[in-house]
């Protein structure tokens, strides 16, 4: 390879003095004589000193931001201010021209609402380079620490015919001619025409088929990309996101959390410890973003804080009734401060409760267990009926500042009896499921699992504050550009 990595220019002892060539994109060419260059590797850029003097015209009216360029020079300390070290040009080459009345990205600060219209260009910018440098570490960091403990990665199919959540709001996969699908006698679309030969929809969740895998390997975890055709523009909505779902045999409900507490730790320091540069940028593009909000709206913590404040706290735990039961004494419920006003057991909790319990009443994340049953999923261990005729499930969800839910998991419910009652409680066909009833049927073991939805994973790590912005390509309802 004839060139060096700028990241490794800028870090290593040993270049200085030495010649070298580097290559990359110009982000700015001032005074016909100094280009700051970036090649990706590195969040800064370095900076190149040409001999105007003694280069031609025709070079330098074609060093534009956006344009490729390939500097051989010797690595100097920098006789200016803002880098350690910079390269004295001796050839400056260009490999790619960039037309700079027409590239989009000139050196000053654009809106993140712009760079979202020129996804494929933003990458280019030191915002989203630190974005998606955190995004890779906290990916890199997942496999690792399931790898260290022993778990298998398994890879759930995308295409699926049963719906996990029991929301229905799932992509249909068809090949039917749409002007014209087959029907039946009834003259409803006919799925036996369809490819399949029967309705399928793109995975809302990895779950059903890990708990098939956990009951014949033990421990598992599916990573890998889910879809959710909800029509919600909010900041935390994405309808094409990434999951990371562990199962594991013979783990009941405070094994989960030990293992889910313990994963969000490891995959944040990581994060933290591989990623220093990017997190400060980050870290102080958020306070520089804030100045302009009231005090009162600013984050308590900065970034870093932050993700210490996950890292170096135990996390609270405690039930669904002792949150309602804190919440409904809280300051702001009492004065009707909140959005969503909590009148007593039974409500679903928003993400201002969520935040409040974490923020405010804790100062610590928590891990909220034992949900009413009618606000959960079917396949949620059943706890036995309390003294006041309430049911619950074994259902944990971890909260984190700023995002609330970063978690959703819960003990399975491993007896058949219960759990065909329930299915028929919330309509589900129990012929459907019976590939799924059969680990109940033959060897079932207690057995847990959660999710962790991985944007919003990156979005506490970078302290981003929408959602789009932590995914290369972000996929809404009326946007699926590039």
């Amino acid at each position: 390879m004839e060139h060096t990595r700028i990241k490794q220019v800028l870090q290593s002892e040993d270049l200085l003095g030495q010649e070298v060539i580097v290559k990359g994109w110009v982000r700015t060419f001032r005074n016909n004589q100094f280009i700051a260059l970036n090649d990706g590797s590195s969040i800064n850029n370095i900076q190149a000193v040409v001999d105007f003097e003694n280069t031609a015209e025709s070079i330098l009216k074609r060093i534009t931001t956006g344009a490729a360029v390939r500097v051989k020079g010797i690595l100097i300390e920098s006789q200016g201010k803002g880098q350690r070290v910079e390269i004295k040009a001796t050839e400056v080459s260009i490999i790619g021209d960039s037309d700079p009345e027409r590239y989009p990205l000139q050196p000053k600060k654009h809106s993140l609402e712009f760079l979202r219209e020129i996804a494929h260009l933003r990458l280019r910018t030191g915002t989203f380079n630190a974005v998606f440098k955190v995004r890779n570490a906290l990916a890199f960091a997942i496999h690792k620490f399931f790898n260290e403990r022993d778990f298998l990665y398994f890879h759930s199919p995308i295409i699926t015919g049963s719906d996990a959540e029991g929301a229905g709001e799932m992509f249909r996969v068809t090949t039917l001619d749409l002007n014209n699908p087959a029907r039946n006698e009834q003259g409803d679309i006919n799925f036996k025409e369809d490819f399949f030969g029967k309705s399928t929809n793109l995975t809302v969740s990895g779950q059903l088929e890990g708990e098939l895998a956990a009951l014949a390997f033990g421990n598992i975890y599916t990573f890998g990309p889910t879809f959710r055709a909800e029509n919600s523009n909010t900041t935390r909505h994405l309808a094409e996101f990434w999951m990371i779902e562990p199962e594991m045999a013979f783990y009941e409900l405070e094994d989960n959390m030990n293992l889910a507490e313990e994963l969000l730790k490891y995959v944040i320091k990581y994060a933290l410890e591989t990623c220093p540069e990017e997190i400060e940028f980050l870290k102080n593009r958020l306070l520089e973003e804030e100045k302009s909000k009231p005090q009162n709206e600013r984050s308590e913590l900065n970034l870093v804080e932050k993700l210490n404040f996950v890292i170096d706290n135990d996390f609270e735990r405690l039930t669904y009734t002792e949150a309602i039961g804190i919440l409904k004494n809280s300051k702001p419920n009492q004065k009707k401060q909140f959005k969503y006003s909590i009148d007593g057991w039974g409500a679903d909790l928003q993400s201002e409760h969520e935040r409040y319990l974490v923020e405010k009443h804790f100062k610590k994340p928590v891990i909220l267990t034992d949900y009413p049953r009618e606000i959960k999923s079917f396949y949620m261990k059943q706890n036995e009926v309390d003294a006041e005729g309430r049911h619950t499930v074994r259902a944990m969800d971890i909260l984190f500042p700023g995002i609330g839910e970063m978690v959703g998991g819960s003990e399975r419910e491993e007896n058949l009896d219960k759990l065909l009652a329930r299915m028929a409680e919330v309509g589900i066909q129990p012929e459907e499921m019976d590939w799924f009833l059969d680990t109940r049927r033959f060897g079932s073991v207690p057995h847990s699992g959660f999710g962790v939805g991985f944007e919003r994973l990156v979005l506490f790590t970078t302290g981003m504050t929408n959602i789009r912005d932590v995914i290369p390509f972000p996929r809404t309802p009326k946007n699926a550009e590039f």
